[in-house]
């Protein structure tokens, strides 16, 4: 586990989740063992990097040996907490919305949905789910206590939304929006997802690739 969460840069934070891809590969295709040397090798990064990051969470190599490929993968998931369950709401099932509540693997991650809302496709089954009235929201957050919204809808209507779940107690956000969350409610934990800052800067790469 973490020596001091404190004290552990968001950069390094961001780069578990690729670890733990990596290692479920390597865990599929029979891998028992890797040094850090072979792992930068497939990842693209230093194996000094690498030992770092690690080290944040208390290192799990063995000098001669490397890391073992399980149990590097199972010590990842334990600490990015894909083993818990948090009850998770979608807001907003447009394309995007449908998009992700159908194709993201939310039970591996540590997720599990238990409520889709929208205001106009009420009744509408996705995965299984029928949708919810967004109007309905505060009323099923009091009973079912949802610990996590993914906000799916326009900035002009995520300000209302937002407020209603953090009223409800609700504070932990995936934001697909440009409302600015955290600003507005400091003690929320949010991870914002902006589509759009990600095209440009593969613009911005493309543009001045040959310089």
């Amino acid at each position: 586990m973490p020596k001091n969460d404190n004290n552990i840069s968001m950069s390094v934070i961001k780069r578990l989740p690729r670890y733990y891809r990596f290692l479920g590969n390597l865990k599929k295709n029979g891998i028992d063992r890797i040094s850090s040397k072979e792992l930068s090798a497939r990842m693209g990064l230093t194996a000094s990097q690498i030992r770092q990051d690690l080290n944040c969470f208390g290192g799990f190599g063995q000098q001669g040996y490397g890391y073992n490929v399980s149990q590097l993968y199972k010590e990842i998931g334990t600490i990015l907490g894909v083993n818990n369950a948090h009850p998770t709401i979608i807001i907003g099932m447009g394309n995007l919305g449908k998009a992700i509540a159908t194709h993201m693997q939310f039970a591996s991650g540590g997720f599990d949905i238990i409520g889709l809302f929208d205001c106009q496709k009420v009744g509408v089954k996705v995965n299984g789910k029928a949708i919810l009235n967004s109007a309905n929201l505060a009323e099923f957050c009091e009973e079912n206590k949802p610990q996590v919204a993914i906000i799916c809808v326009p900035e002009e209507s995520a300000a209302g939304i937002v407020s209603t779940l953090v009223k409800c107690g609700v504070t932990n956000f995936w934001n697909f929006s440009h409302y600015d969350i955290v600003a507005n409610y400091p003690e929320a934990v949010c991870e914002n997802v902006h589509l759009s800052d990600s095209l440009m800067t593969l613009n911005y790469q493309i543009t001045h690739k040959d310089d």
